[in-house]
């Protein structure tokens, strides 16, 4: 599918949010993962925005599975459905865990690469899986559980599944970073900081998404 270039739902302004989202919205300009222009075009909808943003803070950012797991996950599904606007992001509580900018450029090859460990891996066939199925499903499910127990296995499935759903619904959107709220770096990928980063990082024939507008 070809990037729409035109923003298709407009943000909603900070002024006409009440406080509370006002204070979601602040955190996501400080930390990111998500960042505030998403979240501002869900703010049209009170009810998603909230719906989101709960389902987010305690299936990506808290929970019992590796937070570094699922950064990798959330960014393995923005390699391969090409969601721009969340590929560009990192989780800053990921890269404390110790995750290196290397172990997301080789997501979409990652049973041939040799830095992730099998519990990465069989994480990664996880997502996988979900966003384009299977061809073995029994040797799917024989890996899954020998890294994972039943709880960490809900958990990831839940997780990656609303990444899913909801990159594949933000690509659409024709958004982009620092476009609302700007000012801040908070969880921008390297290459990205800036407004001028992005234009930059973008236009550079290395871009990982580039190929979608070849």
């Amino acid at each position: 599918m070809e990037p729409t270039q035109k923003q298709r739902i407009s943000y909603v302004p900070f002024e006409d949010v009440d406080e509370k989202m006002q204070a979601e919205l602040r955190r996501c300009a400080e930390h990111g993962t998500p960042r505030p222009e998403s979240s501002a075009v869900r703010a049209h909808s009170p009810e998603a925005f909230w719906a989101f943003a709960d389902s987010w803070q305690s299936q990506f950012h808290s929970g019992v599975v590796d937070h570094a797991i699922k950064d990798l996950c959330r960014v393995y599904i923005s390699r391969t459905v090409k969601c721009e606007f969340c590929g560009n992001q990192r989780s800053e509580k990921a890269t404390s865990a110790g995750l290196q900018e290397m172990q997301y450029d080789q997501l979409l090859n990652f049973e041939t690469a040799d830095i992730y460990d099998d519990r990465q891996k069989a994480a990664l066939a996880y997502a996988e899986a979900i966003a384009w199925g299977s061809q073995d499903l029994d040797a799917l499910w024989d890996r899954l559980h020998a890294h994972f127990d039943e709880r960490e296995l809900v958990e990831l499935g839940t997780c990656i599944a609303l990444t899913f759903g909801q990159q594949s619904w933000i690509r659409l959107l024709g958004i982009d970073h620092h476009q609302y709220m700007a000012g801040t770096s908070a969880s921008m990928a390297p290459g990205f900081e800036t407004a001028d980063d992005l234009k930059s990082s973008k236009a550079a024939e290395d871009y990982w998404a580039a190929s979608k507008r070849a």
